[in-house]
């Protein structure tokens, strides 16, 4: 598989990651921080805001490592 095709595939992934995280972060958000305090709703989404950037790294050093084998 040429590495092009493989770095569609991390962009169609990370895509994918963004959407769905932020449809659950916000799925949970709705569900449990109803009746919390603005702080904790502050606090939730900038954790939330954050921690996506964890699997996108995973994502992103996966399609740089392919570019470096070539």
């Amino acid at each position: 598989m040429p590495v092009a095709l493989k770095k569609i595939f991390g962009m169609i992934a990370l895509v994918a990651l963004v959407v769905i995280y932020a449809l659950v972060a916000t799925a949970v958000a709705t569900a449990h921080l109803g009746t919390s305090p603005w702080w904790v709703h502050m606090l939730y989404f900038f954790l939330t805001g954050l921690l996506w950037v964890v699997p996108a790294m995973f994502i992103i050093r996966w399609m740089i490592r392919l570019s470096a084998e070539k």
